[in-house]
Parts: structure tokens; C-alpha cells; sequence
């Protein structure tokens, strides 16, 4: 059991270390843009330098990830973070760091991020048949030490950026790609080995073979799917609150950063309870009423207080229930998501899935803009509050979406771990 708890402890732990470094770039590389060109444009021109090639990665490493094994992806793409990462500040201290060979660096990391981050979730199927644990439980510890790595890592990585400037707190942020890859290839030896079960070149299809079979696999699963687009639209909902809406809404009223600062830090704190709530009694729950009242609570009501132009304690107030709310979600997301991919495929279909639900967040920004810009911010926000409820009730109302509840049986389980340890072929079967 200590071996099985080591384990566990060290994933955690490298995904932690993960987190909390990309947090820290996630504020290092837009200061360090601003404070050496002055320019907003600019600095939106690299955060969409870095998004778009992480999810064009994530959507085609899938087959990779499957054929080569995720421990393997995951620690050797970490070790090539690393050097990208470093190279921006021995650039900068050169004297060679101009605005083009910074977008190129920053693309280049994000074309590395994204198969490492894919590569990692494609690791706990393995995990959980190895613990012996309930899904939901092992989800609801990786969204825990997210959630509480994220806040921490924001809060740190901030205070490094202010104490040794951008440039400088990116070295700490290679050194986390170094922890992250070591951490992972020592604690999961045991789960995966070094790599899949071998394939016999007559069972391997080619590698975009591989990516239509992922798709093909998403298709056919209404539940998947509908998780996928559901995703994907709130993702880029709540870009657009948090980039643009929840700025607005602070300097119309009077609060300014310091209380844009104080939603996070309600949301967030609350959030990371709620999460640690979920992984207790998760599995115990069931999970499409869980999903559909953590997304009533979490979602619209954000909008709607700042519609109305709510006082600072009433709007504070309902984002600590979101948070809480939000805690319970990802759990339900990611063991229904393990619990119906085959482990075999888990790479090309999770990526795919992983790479869908960011990929509409880079024009989150563009839409509130239009709207807030066409008929102001309260009808603005009340238009995609209205869109965010819709889109997040819609599971309550589709038949097919009622599946979720249903929780294989421990045999099975136990019948399609050993089934994926077969040479993997063609996808020829609805889930």
C-alpha cells in the first residue's frame, strides 16, 4: 500500500510542479512583453503565439502518445520544455531577445506543453487500475491539487516576477519542467513501464488512420461529444468574462484590480473546497444531477450580479458558491471521460477531446468584446449568461446524457483493463 501511495503522491506532485509553472509563465511572459515593447497588441499577439500551436499539438499527438506510451511523451516533451523555456532568458541576457524570436520561443514551448499536458492525462486510466481506487476519487484528487497548485503557483509566481523580473523567473520555470519530468518518470515506473504493449505492424493503421479512428470514437459516443462541445463553449465563455466583462464591469463600478482580485481569490479559495468535497463523496453521488446543479450554480448567476449591478459582498457571495459548485465538476468529467475511452486509445481521443475544449477559448475575448461594444455590458452580460445557462442545463434535458450514471461494475473493469493490454487494432465498435 505505500507503494501504492508513493505513487499516487508523485503524479500528484508532478502535476502539481507543473501547474504551478506554467502560472508562474502565465505571468512572467506577458510583463516581461509589456515592460520591453509597451504594447498591449503585442502582448496578445504572443499569448495567441503560445495557445494556438499547444492546441494543434494536443489535437495531433494523440496517435503518438498511444504508440509510444505517455510516460514517455509526458517526461521527454517536459525535458524539451525546459530548454525552450530556458532559452528566453539567456536570449534576453544576450542581448538577442527581440519581439520575433520571442513569439517563435514562445510557440515552440507551446508545441512541447501540448503533448506533455495530454501525455498526463492519458496516464491516470493506468493510475486508477493501479490504486484499486474509485474514479472519481483519483479525478477529484488531481482537480484538487490543481485548483490549490494554481493558487499558489499565481501567488508565488507573481512575487517572483516582482522580485527577480520576468526574465530571471523563467529560469524557475524551467527548473519546474526539470522537477515535473523527474518527479513523474520515478513515481510512475511501475504503472506503465516504459512504454505500451508492442503492436504487430500488421494491427497499426497509419498515423492519420489513428486520428480518424479518435475521432471516430468521439462521434459515435453522444455523451463524449456533447462533454466535448459543452466544454468548448464555456471554455470560451468564460475567457470572455474573465478577459474582458469582469475588467469592464471593475472599472465601471469603481473596484478596479483590487476587486477583480477579490472575486479570484473567493471563486478560486472556494473552489478548492468544493473540490475537496467532490473527492470525498463524489463516487457516492450521482453524477448527472451533481454535474448539472454544480454547473447551475457555478455559472449564470456570476453574470446576472454583475448585470445588475449587485454591491462588491452580494457579487463576492455568489462566486464563493461558484467556486463550490465548480469543485464538483471536473470529477464527474473526468471518470465518466476514463471510464468510456479504452485505455488503448486514450491518447488520440483524450488529446483530441483535451485540444477541442480550448480551442474556441481564443476567441472568448473577440465575442465579449463585440457584444459589450454593441449593447453595453449589462445586456451584454445578460445575453451570455442566458447562452452559458442554456448550454449548461442542456444535459438535463437529453436522454442520452442520463448514461453518465451508470458506473461500470468492478469485474468489468477489471475485464477491459486486461482487454487493453491487447495489441491495439481499429476502432470498429460504438462504445
Amino acid at each position: 500500500m505505500a507503494g501504492r501511495s508513493g505513487v499516487l503522491i508523485g503524479f500528484l506532485a508532478a502535476d502539481a510542479i507543473s501547474l504551478a509553472g506554467t502560472r508562474l509563465s502565465q505571468i512572467a511572459v506577458p510583463w516581461l512583453v509589456l515592460t520591453t515593447t509597451g504594447s498591449a497588441a503585442k502582448t496578445g499577439l504572443v499569448a495567441f503565439a503560445t495557445l494556438l500551436p499547444l492546441v494543434l499539438a494536443q489535437a495531433l499527438s494523440g496517435p503518438w502518445i498511444d504508440r509510444v506510451g505517455p510516460r514517455r511523451v509526458a517526461v521527454g516533451f517536459d525535458l524539451g520544455s525546459a530548454v525552450a523555456v530556458g532559452l528566453v532568458p539567456a536570449a534576453y541576457a544576450a542581448g538577442w531577445l527581440n519581439f520575433p524570436v520571442l513569439v517563435a520561443l514562445v510557440a515552440v514551448t507551446g508545441l512541447l506543453r501540448g503533448p506533455a499536458e495530454a501525455a498526463r492525462h492519458a496516464i491516470v486510466p493506468a493510475l486508477v487500475r493501479h490504486l484499486g481506487l474509485p474514479t472519481e476519487r483519483v479525478t477529484g484528487l488531481v482537480g484538487t491539487t490543481d485548483r490549490l497548485s494554481a493558487l499558489v503557483g499565481a501567488a508565488v509566481g507573481g512575487g517572483l516576477v516582482a522580485a527577480l523580473g520576468p526574465a530571471t523567473a523563467l529560469l524557475v520555470d524551467a527548473g519546474s519542467f526539470l522537477a515535473c519530468a523527474a518527479v513523474l518518470a520515478a513515481s510512475t515506473r511501475g504503472v506503465l513501464g516504459d512504454g505500451p504493449a508492442p503492436v504487430s505492424p500488421a494491427d497499426r493503421s497509419s498515423y492519420l488512420g489513428d486520428l480518424r479512428d479518435g475521432w471516430a470514437f468521439l462521434r459515435r459516443d453522444p455523451v463524449l461529444l456533447g462533454m466535448m462541445v459543452m466544454v468548448a463553449i464555456t471554455n470560451m465563455l468564460d475567457q470572455g468574462f474573465s478577459a474582458v466583462m469582469l475588467p469592464v464591469w471593475a472599472d465601471d463600478s469603481g473596484g478596479g484590480p483590487a476587486a477583480i482580485g477579490l472575486l479570484g481569490a473567493c471563486m478560486g479559495g472556494a473552489a478548492l473546497l468544493g473540490s475537496v468535497v467532490a473527492t470525498w463523496r463524489a463516487e457516492r453521488l450521482p453524477r448527472l444531477r451533481t454535474y448539472v446543479v454544480g454547473h447551475l450554480v457555478a455559472g449564470a448567476p456570476r453574470w446576472v450580479v454583475l448585470a445588475l449591478g449587485c454591491p462588491l459582498w452580494l457579487v463576492a457571495a455568489v462566486h464563493v458558491a461558484a467556486g463550490f459548485g465548480a469543485g464538483f465538476i471536473n470529477p464527474v468529467l473526468g471518470a465518466v471521460q476514463f471510464e468510456r475511452i479504452p485505455e488503448r486509445l486514450m491518447g488520440r481521443v483524450g488529446a483530441l477531446s483535451v485540444a477541442a475544449s480550448w480551442s474556441l477559448m481564443p476567441l472568448g475575448a473577440l465575442l465579449a468584446g463585440v457584444v459589450v461594444g454593441g449593447v453595453g455590458l449589462s445586456t451584454g452580460l445578460l445575453l451570455l449568461g442566458a447562452g452559458y445557462l442554456v448550454v449548461t442545463m442542456a444535459p438535463a434535458l437529453l436522454p442520452s446524457w442520463r448514461d453518465i450514471d451508470r458506473r461500470p461494475r468492478q469485474d468489468t473493469a477489471q475485464d477491459t483493463a486486461q482487454d487493453t493490454a491487447q495489441p491495439a487494432g481499429p476502432v470498429t465498435c460504438s462504445p
